[in-house]
Parts: C-alpha cells; structure tokens; sequence
C-alpha cells in the first residue's frame, strides 16, 4: 500500500487509537506522542502491509507496541492517583510532590470523534466504560504486557490468536497473561472503590451537578459539603494527600479557600474519562483575568457525589481545549 494512502486511512482511526494509548500509558500527553509515532512507523512500513489484516488492527498492533516501548523507557510503568498509594490524609497537605508519575484525566471530546467500529465477541468491556478513571487506575497496576493483553482482548475483543501475533508471543502465554491479568483487576478494584460514574442522564443527577457548581461558585462551603457521601473521597494530584469523609474533606477547603484567597470560582463544564467533569477558573479581583486551577473528575452515587479528583495542573488544560487564561 502507498505510503500517503496509509496515513490518510490511518486518520480515522486517530481518536481510537489514542484513547488505547492512554490506556495502556496513563497520559493523555504521552498518548499523543505514542500516535505519532505509530503513525510515523505506519508511513515507513506502508510498503510491508500485504492486507492481510484490516488496517484498523495492523495500526493498533503498531500503537501497542509504540506504548509497551515507552513503558519500557520510564522509571515506573504505573501511574497512580493518591488514594491508591497511601492511607487518607488528617492533616494539612505538603507540597506538591512533581517527581511521581501522576495519573492523567481524559477529554471525552476525544472519545466522540471515534470512528464506529464495534469490538469484537471478545470484548468484556465497553470502550468508554474502560477509559473511566477507576478501571485506567487499576490496569496501572498490570505489568505492560498483560496491560497489552487485557486491553487487546477485553476492550477491542481480539482473539487470542490475534493479540498473540499483534505482540509476537503464543497463545499459551496470552492465555496465561490474561488470567494474571484479570486477577490482579479484582484485588485493585478495592470493595470500597468509587462505582462505576458513567455521564448522568436523570434529572437528579443533573441537579446534583448544578448545586456542586453553586457551592463552588458562592465558596459555599457548607453547600459543598452537603452534597458528599459519608466516605467520599477528595484527591488533589500532584499532592499526595487524599481525604475521606466530608468533615476531613471541609476542613481541607476550609483551609485551602483561605490559602487562596479566592475572591471568584467559575467552573466551566467539560466530561472527562465518561465521567461529568469541570475545568475550574478563579481570580483574586473583579478586573483581572480568569486564570486556570484544576480540572475536578466527579464520580456520582445517587444523588451524593462518591469522589472528586481535583487534577491542580494547568498543563492539562490545553488537552481539553481550554485557555489558561480568559
């Protein structure tokens, strides 16, 4: 096949594939590089596709292998969320720790521009469902070939024979790497995780979101509080520091509020790994400029809110098309 037939075809699948690489990788920034360069080695190996696969599965076969590369470069092939990595928190946050490989939220704008390809029988689970938060958190935990495994055969329903030769082992070992696999998913999806928080539908969800925008909105603390199941969980990557329950919760924003000096919160609403998301802006007086904070991840329970994690890097903002500045 011609080389610039290859990267123009390869263009629909852009989207997919980089959400498969944010799977495998935890970064969205890292995803996009991945791409690239699996878009890059498609256009020098166009000469090699015979057709014998579709398209579709030679170009994940080489995006697969792009992300197993740079998992193999890191210190750490996990990427991890606070509350995942030490006990909640009862007093006041540290600094922020910039040195650990800290999880990264999605932009599900992305997920919308997927070409309609259907997995295969082998699937398991849903393509938005396996890019929530909670399920990308957990297959950190998998050492990068049975993350590989887990995701071709699970999430794109590959058979084994067809991950097998994507990753150049037999199926025995595909076998094996999946059943690992599967097990080290249940002992890291703890009982007390966070349900499953796909985009709310209902009307109480709904109203749910817009009395969690008022609180922020007023600093109304309190009104925040109120919303929040008795084990809800707030996360602030980079810190290391994650609470639970809502009095450890309102004594953080009690402080943190102050330490900030808030005069005005907006928050912009956005979605994040299927999950209802805002992009939050402040500003310290009414004629200066609205400046970028965090991107807050909710998950919903009802009509309480199970967890937020606040994501206080502005570097993530671009990703989901959002100045830092307004």
């Amino acid at each position: 096949m011609h080389a610039m037939t290859v990267v123009d075809d390869a263009e629909r699948y852009r989207r997919e594939l980089q959400a498969h690489c944010y799977r495998m990788l935890g970064s969205t920034h890292e995803a996009e590089d991945a791409v690239q360069e699996a878009l890059v080695r498609a256009w020098r190996g166009a000469d090699r596709f015979e057709g014998r696969t579709s398209l579709r599965t030679w170009l994940y076969r080489i995006a697969t292998n792009v992300s197993l590369t740079m998992l193999a470069r890191r210190a750490s092939a996990a990427r991890v969320l606070p509350q995942l990595v030490a006990p909640p928190s009862t007093g006041l946050p540290g600094p922020p720790a910039l040195d650990v490989p800290w999880l990264e939220p999605y932009p599900d704008a992305a997920l919308e521009q997927v070409a309609d390809e259907r997995p295969g029988p082998q699937a398991r689970y849903e393509m938005r469902e396996a890019t929530q938060l909670a399920f990308v958190a957990a297959i950190q935990y998998l050492p990068p070939r049975q993350r590989a495994v887990l995701l071709l055969r699970e999430v794109l329903g590959w058979s084994a024979a067809e991950t097998a030769s994507a990753l150049d082992v037999t199926l025995a070992s595909v076998t094996s790497a999946l059943q690992r696999a599967r097990e080290t998913l249940r002992k890291n999806l703890p009982d007390d995780a966070p349900p499953h928080a796909l985009q709310p539908h209902g009307e109480r969800e709904r109203r749910l979101l817009e009395r969690y925008v008022a609180a922020w909105e007023n600093i109304d603390l309190d009104g925040f509080v109120a919303l929040l199941k008795e084990d809800a969980i707030f996360a602030m990557p980079p810190r290391t520091e994650w609470y639970r329950g809502p009095a450890a919760i309102r004594g953080l924003l009690a402080w943190a509020w102050q330490q900030e000096g808030f005069t005005a919160i907006r928050l912009v609403p956005i979605s994040a790994n299927g999950q209802p998301a805002f992009a939050l802006y402040d500003r310290d007086a009414d004629d200066a400029p609205w400046r970028a904070h965090a991107i807050h991840v909710l998950t919903l329970d009802g009509e309480r809110i199970a967890a937020v994690m606040n994501f206080m890097n502005t570097a993530l903002f671009p990703a989901f098309g959002l100045p830092l500045e307004a």
